[in-house]
């Protein structure tokens, strides 16, 4: 008797309504490149938050956003330099106006199109960075529709040019990847530090709903729950120092407690190396030896780069 393998069933992404003109567009299981969107509507046009990583994801979030609208997207708001979360710009907000951070720009431009180096076996498609054309260094205002848009910039967080988008009237926030939902957090190229202090200001927003970067909806309970992982980080690394361990070495002997059931663990040993930096008296935000950290992240799991559904 032969069996067949059944074929791998991709979670759908789903478009949410989270308050009038405001969707949350959640795209499961949120690991690796598999990013949220947040879709704004005004009378002519729609305000876009980050636009997936793939052609295909793109053009998924692109038919999504037709059944609601005739209206095309004029702006596009790019939370962080990270690709999953802007490559497919070029398919869903071909003409938009791209805003972000003046550190995203540089970064941006400064990354090009490094992910289809990392994971050569995801069908990327016809991608492209998009780089900011609209840039702001503290706080800029919005205007989506009758919408008030405010977008922060918290300083170094997941990474040093990040953008929370936050619209008041119906307290809803976008945090791109300063929160994660239900999945590791990543900052390898923020700051440990920088993470909890913002996480603390976002708390005392009381938002009704937060859309993190990664995973499922939320409330402000994401908030504690990101700092509480990013704290037994901070623990794993006084510990692994005053042992003489690498991060790497660290990493290994770790219990994650409740948090090793979050997607993508192996995040652990590239958070290790930031808060080891930072415990050694690293600014913020600074520059660290990525490539030679995701070797380490590989050699975690079992010697291979982390699966990337995108």
């Amino acid at each position: 008797m032969s069996s067949t393998a059944s074929p791998i069933v991709e979670p759908t992404p789903t478009l949410t309504r989270l308050a009038p003109d405001v969707y949350a567009y959640l795209q499961p299981d949120g690991g690796w490149c598999v990013s949220n969107a947040g879709v704004l509507l005004g009378e002519d046009a729609v305000t876009l938050i980050d636009a997936t990583a793939t052609e295909r994801r793109a053009r998924l979030l692109a038919e999504h956003i037709a059944a609601l609208t005739w209206a095309p997207v004029r702006t596009l708001v790019v939370t962080h330099r990270h690709g999953d979360h802007h490559y497919g710009a070029r398919t869903v907000a071909p003409d938009a106006v791209v805003v972000a951070h003046e550190r995203a720009r540089a970064d941006i431009i400064g990354d090009g199109l490094n992910l289809p180096g990392i994971w050569p076996d995801v069908a990327w498609g016809e991608v492209a960075p998009a780089v900011p054309t609209l840039t702001y260094t503290d706080r800029l205002t919005l205007h989506a529709g009758a919408l008030r848009v405010e977008l922060w910039h918290p300083g170094p967080a997941h990474t040093t040019g990040d953008t929370l988008v936050w619209i008041p009237e119906h307290r809803v926030l976008f945090t791109g990847d300063v929160t994660f939902s239900e999945v590791t957090p990543l900052c390898l190229m923020g700051s440990i530090e920088g993470s909890l202090e913002v996480l603390g200001q976002l708390a005392a927003l009381d938002p009704a709903v937060v859309v993190s970067g990664h995973g499922p909806l939320a409330g402000p309970e994401v908030f504690e729950a990101n700092a509480a992982y990013l704290r037994l980080v901070q623990e794993l690394a006084a510990d692994g120092l005053a042992a003489g361990l690498t991060p790497l070495e660290a990493a290994r002997r770790a219990d994650l407690g409740p948090f090793k059931t979050w997607l993508d663990a192996e995040r652990l040993v590239a958070n290790l190396h930031r808060a080891y930096a930072e415990a050694q008296g690293a600014e913020r935000g600074a520059e660290l030896d990525n490539y030679a950290i995701l070797a380490d992240v590989a050699a975690f799991n079992g010697g291979r780069i982390p699966t990337c559904l995108a």
